[in-house]
C-alpha cells in the first residue's frame, strides 16, 4: 500500500513535468494543454482560482464533494481510509447514450508540500479492491493518471492545475472529437473555480 501511495504521487509529478504539453486553449481564467504519446492522451487544465491554495487543497481532496461541481462524477463513497492522506473511493458516473453508467476504483493520495516552492498535490489512479468488484450493471473503467497540483500564487490565490491520461478505451467518454471534449473540460473547470471561490 505504500508502495502504491508513493507511486501516485510519484507518476503524476512525472506526468506535470514531462516536456512537449501543447496548449489547445485559452480563456481568461483557464488554459488547456494536451499532450500524446502513443495511444496515451492526457489533458492539463490550468486554473486561475481566487482562494488561497490550502483552502484550494482541502476542498479538492475530499472526493464526496465532487460531484458538487464535475457531472462526471454521479456519487462518491468513501470505501477505505486507508490513512490521513489516502482514501480509496468508489465512483460512478452517468450513462452515456447506449451505454452502461461507468464506475471506478480510486485511491486518492493527498501530499501537502515539504518545501515553499512545491505544490500541494492530489494524486489519483484506479486501484483493484476485492471489497469492490466490477458490478454487471457498471462498465468498470481505469484512471492510469490523473488529479491536482495547486500552487500558491499569492496569500489569496492559486493556481490550479488538474491531470489526467487516458487511454484510447476511455477516449469515447470525453467525446469523439478533442473540440467536444475540450468543451466539456472548460465547462467543468469553470465549475470548478465557482464551487472554490
Amino acid at each position: 500500500q505504500a508502495y502504491l501511495s508513493y507511486s501516485n504521487v510519484a507518476a503524476l509529478a512525472h506526468l506535470a513535468a514531462k516536456p512537449g504539453w501543447e496548449i489547445t486553449r485559452t480563456l481568461d481564467d483557464i488554459k488547456i494543454w494536451t499532450h500524446e504519446e502513443g495511444d496515451v492522451l492526457s489533458f492539463k487544465v490550468e486554473m486561475h482560482v481566487k482562494v488561497p491554495s490550502r483552502l484550494a487543497f482541502s476542498l479538492l481532496s475530499d472526493f464526496t464533494l465532487r460531484q458538487e461541481w464535475d457531472k462526471h462524477f454521479q456519487t462518491c463513497e468513501v470505501v477505505q481510509s486507508v490513512s490521513e492522506e489516502e482514501k480509496i473511493y468508489h465512483v460512478t458516473s452517468p450513462p452515456r447514450r447506449g451505454h452502461k453508467p461507468t464506475d471506478f476504483v480510486i485511491l486518492v493520495s493527498q501530499r501537502q508540500p515539504s518545501k515553499p516552492r512545491e505544490p500541494y498535490t492530489v494524486a489519483v489512479r484506479s486501484v483493484t479492491l476485492r471489497a469492490v468488484p466490477p458490478s454487471p450493471e457498471f462498465s468498470r473503467s481505469e484512471i492510469l493518471c490523473a488529479g491536482f497540483q495547486i500552487h500558491r500564487k499569492s496569500s489569496s490565490s492559486c493556481t490550479v492545475c488538474y491531470f489526467n491520461q487516458v487511454t484510447s478505451a476511455v477516449m469515447p467518454y470525453l467525446a469523439a472529437n478533442l473540440a467536444g471534449s475540450s468543451k466539456s473540460i472548460e465547462d467543468t473547470a469553470l465549475e470548478c473555480i465557482k464551487f472554490l471561490e
